[in-house]
């Protein structure tokens, strides 16, 4: 089945069921935060550990994917995500929490390695389109995440347990795409390591990362009420679903790094509305922003990287860092400062990687 029509669409069927979870993942964090402080008498900076202990895990799956280099399927990563689901969901401790959040973060890190690299290959000149729609898909389960949450009386237990079984239906249906399926590589050729662009990765999924985790509890300190946040946060993935969806149709047409300067720009616009105006209003259309900073990065540092197959998990790896990093150190300052002391630090953050990036928009468009 290499190659043909039908293993594309095994590999497709497979990965937009993957990502409908990472999706789910990724979300549920955000309301789940506040529920976990009141549970377990904790404050912001320590229950901000358990999203580094995600994105550590996610960061590990990376570095799996990386020595296999090609060789693995996607039902590891799902074996782990169902795993690492089912202890949250069964957890008294919150250092099990923290083991839970970590192993699911394995499986997380594992599909978004697997599954990013093989469509950009398996489609061609249509890859980067279908890679698009592939990461749009993501947004539906982080639509649902918050409302699931809501559904389940504002419980994290249920709502990763109704994850668990999920992912197990995904295990289960994804034996057609084994690790030699369309797509995959074990090239090695040797890579060139892009300096400058995986820092600019690294900068943005940190800052995604940031915002759909720490949202909630930033919209929350600046005096919006917890089921409110919640729902903002759908909102903030409906428009994150909406400008995947326009992405999957201009991809082709507009250089990468493009669409990466013109995101971290509106999310200084964005930032500057919640600090002066509302952040009830200003937090959601960030997710225009957030649904652009991976496409941007991945594409452009693929291009200047290379083919090797340990390619894809090095571009990932340096996101994830980002993401282990830059939401703690929120975590631990936005405790420190007022009201909307997150949108300042968004703020700053957004304005000078804006100004960095469009000062190396032609050598990175090249």
């Amino acid at each position: 089945m290499q190659g043909t029509e039908a293993a594309r669409r095994a590999l497709m069927a497979s990965g937009l069921a993957s990502f409908v979870l990472l999706g789910l993942a990724q979300a549920i964090f955000g309301p789940a935060l506040p529920v976990y402080q009141h549970q377990f008498g904790l404050d912001t900076a320590q229950a901000g550990w358990l999203i580094s202990s995600f994105w550590v895990g996610c960061f590990s799956g990376v570095v799996g994917m990386f020595l296999a280099a090609g060789r693995a399927g996607p039902r590891p990563g799902l074996a782990a995500s169902v795993i690492g689901a089912a202890i949250m969901g069964l957890a008294p401790w919150w250092p099990l929490v923290l083991l839970g959040g970590l192993i699911f973060g394995g499986g997380y890190g594992s599909l978004a390695a697997v599954f990013n690299p093989r469509i950009l290959s398996a489609y061609g000149p249509r890859g980067g389109a279908m890679m698009s729609l592939l990461n749009a898909i993501f947004s539906f389960g982080a639509i649902a995440a918050p409302l699931v949450f809501l559904a389940l009386g504002s419980e994290p237990r249920p709502t990763f347990l109704v994850f668990a079984a999920f992912g197990a239906v995904i295990w289960l249906a994804s034996g057609a795409v084994s690790r030699d399926a369309v797509g995959a590589t074990t090239e090695r050729t040797g890579y060139r390591l892009h300096w400058p662009m995986l820092l600019f990765g690294m900068l943005a999924i940190g800052m995604e990362a940031a915002l759909v985790s720490l949202g909630p509890t930033a919209l929350i300190r600046a005096g919006v009420a917890a089921g409110e946040a919640s729902q903002l946060l759908s909102i903030f993935y409906v428009s994150y679903l909406v400008a995947r969806l326009v992405l999957v149709f201009v991809a082709d047409r507009i250089p990468a790094f493009s669409v990466y300067v013109a995101a971290m720009a509106f999310t200084v616009i964005c930032a500057l509305g919640a600090l002066f105006i509302s952040p009830a209003w200003f937090f959601p259309p960030m997710g225009i922003s957030a649904s652009l900073f991976f496409h941007g990065f991945f594409v452009t540092a693929t291009r200047k990287m290379g083919s090797d197959a340990r390619v894809p998990p090095v571009i990932i790896g340096s996101g994830l860092i980002g993401a282990i990093i830059l939401p703690l150190l929120c975590a631990q300052l936005i405790g420190l400062m007022g009201d909307r002391g997150f949108f300042w630090l968004i703020l700053f953050w957004a304005s000078a990687v804006t100004l960095a990036s469009a000062g190396a928009l032609p050598r990175m468009n090249r």
